[in-house]
C-alpha cells in the first residue's frame, strides 16, 4: 500500500489535531480519522505506523510550530536594537509567546494542552525515532534559555538558565496555561509585569 503524499499527510495531521481539539484525545483514533478523511486505514497505519504515531506526529508538528514562533519573535526582538531594556523584553517575548501562539494558531496551541507529552513518550507503541524528536524538542528550549540568559548578563551558568527557565517556562504555566485562561490583554500584562520584576533582580551567585 503506498504511502500517502506530503501533502495528504498534513491533511491528516490537520484533521487528527482537530478532532483532539474537539472531542478530546481520546477521540483520535484511525478508525475515526479514515471516518473524518476518507483515507483507508490501511493507509493511515502505513504513514504513522500506529495511534501513538500518529498522535506523536501532531504533537511535533504543533510543537515545532510553537518553538520556530517563539524563536522567531525572540530573534527579532533581539535584533531590534541593544542594551539590557532589549534583552530584557525578549525574554518577555519569549514568555508571552503561548498567549500569542493560542491566538495565531488556535488549533495548535489548544492540542499542546488537550494531549501530555509525557503519556506519549510512556507509551510503548511511539515509534523510537518518534520518540527521540519528542526529546529533542527539549535541548531546543535549553538552547533558547542560554541565548536569552547571554543577553541579560552575558552568563549562560546554571542559576542564570533557570531563572530564564522560571520567566519563559514556569510563569506562562502559571498565569496561562494552568488554569486554561483565555490569553486575554490583562493577563498577558501581568505575565510581562512579573517576568521584569523577576529579571529586576540579581541572579543567584551575584556578588
Amino acid at each position: 500500500m503506498p504511502r500517502p503524499r506530503t501533502h495528504d499527510l498534513e491533511q491528516l495531521l490537520d484533521a487528527a489535531e482537530a478532532l483532539a481539539v474537539q472531542s478530546g484525545a481520546a477521540a483520535v483514533t484511525v478508525r475515526a480519522l479514515s471516518e473524518s478523511t476518507a483515507v483507508s486505514n490501511g493507509a493511515i497505519y502505513h504513514a504513522f505506523g500506529s495511534r501513538a504515531g500518529l498522535v506523536g506526529r501532531v504533537w511535533l508538528r504543533a510543537a515545532q510550530r510553537f518553538l520556530t514562533a517563539q524563536r522567531e519573535a525572540v530573534e527579532a526582538t533581539l535584533d531590534s536594537g541593544r542594551g539590557r531594556d532589549i534583552a530584557v523584553e525578549a525574554v518577555v517575548v519569549a514568555a508571552d509567546a503561548p498567549a500569542r501562539f493560542a491566538l495565531d494558531q488556535p488549533l495548535s496551541g489548544r492540542f499542546l494542552l488537550t494531549v501530555d507529552r509525557s503519556e506519549l513518550l510512556g507509551n510503548a507503541d511511539l515509534p523510537d525515532d518518534l520518540a527521540d524528536e519528542l526529546r529533542d524538542l527539549d535541548q531546543a528550549l535549553v538552547d533558547l534559555f542560554r541565548t536569552l540568559a547571554h543577553a541579560v548578563w552575558g552568563r549562560t551558568d546554571r542559576q542564570t538558565v533557570e531563572v530564564i527557565r522560571d520567566c519563559v517556562v514556569e510563569l506562562p504555566t502559571a498565569l496561562l496555561l494552568r488554569g486554561r485562561r483565555t490569553a486575554d490583554a490583562a493577563v498577558r500584562e501581568r505575565l510581562a509585569a512579573a517576568v521584569r520584576a523577576v529579571l529586576s533582580l540579581a541572579p543567584p551567585g551575584t556578588n
